[in-house]
């Protein structure tokens, strides 16, 4: 798979490894509302290693496809967001699993997931616990979880984020097509070009 929707999700992951490296020594430090910044480089590193895990769960019983875009799969999981415990409890699991070298477990997957994208076609199915998608239709919503939670660790860290031009896009679409479906843009456009503050609370997620 290659084209836009490929490159974002490359660079994203690529950035947030840059962002990561500025972590070492610091991996209890406050990260997130509850999660250090270990849990919280743990989390974003399932936006990774759920590729893979979904792409081999696809090649055993793929199903027919069931959501098709990003916007459709953070609709199917808003109840899940919405248990925030658990959604905190994954984080921790996943930060202490990158063991003691986090940066050697994360430079692995970076190197492994985007060359397994590239490998496979857009086409190629993925199963998620809340259904089948296109590879082309999940990455997105990789992408956007890679860039949002990089400028979390950023300001985590007190570093730049200087997320990719390409992921900030992709992840803007997503967003906004969140936003459309919702019913409440209106309230974002406005905000983005400077007319009104956002109403308190607002999120697409």
């Amino acid at each position: 798979m290659d084209g836009p929707v490929a490159r974002a999700f490359d660079s994203a992951a690529r950035r947030f490894l840059e962002v990561s490296a500025a972590a070492t020594g610091h991996y209890d430090a406050p990260g997130l509302g509850e999660w250090s910044v270990r849990d919280l480089v743990g989390h974003t590193s399932r936006s990774l290693s759920t590729v893979e895990t979904y792409l081999d769960a696809a090649g055993e019983d793929p199903g027919a496809v069931e959501l098709t875009d990003a916007v459709a799969y953070y609709l199917a999981i808003a109840d899940a967001l919405s248990d925030t415990a658990a959604v905190a409890q994954r984080g921790r699991e996943a930060g202490a699993a990158l063991g003691e070298d986090p940066m050697g477990a994360l430079s692995a997957l970076v190197a492994r997931v985007p060359e397994r994208v590239r490998a496979s076609p857009s086409t190629a199915l993925v199963r998620t616990p809340f259904g089948t998608m296109t590879l082309q239709g999940y990455l997105p919503t990789r992408t956007l979880e890679l860039t949002v939670h990089t400028c979390d660790l950023a300001a985590a860290l007190g570093v730049d984020a200087d997320v990719p031009r390409e992921a900030v896009a992709e992840t803007f679409a997503v967003i906004g097509g969140l936003a459309a479906v919702q019913g409440t843009a209106p309230a974002a456009l406005l905000a983005l070009t400077g007319r009104s503050p956002l109403p308190a609370g607002y999120s697409v997620l």
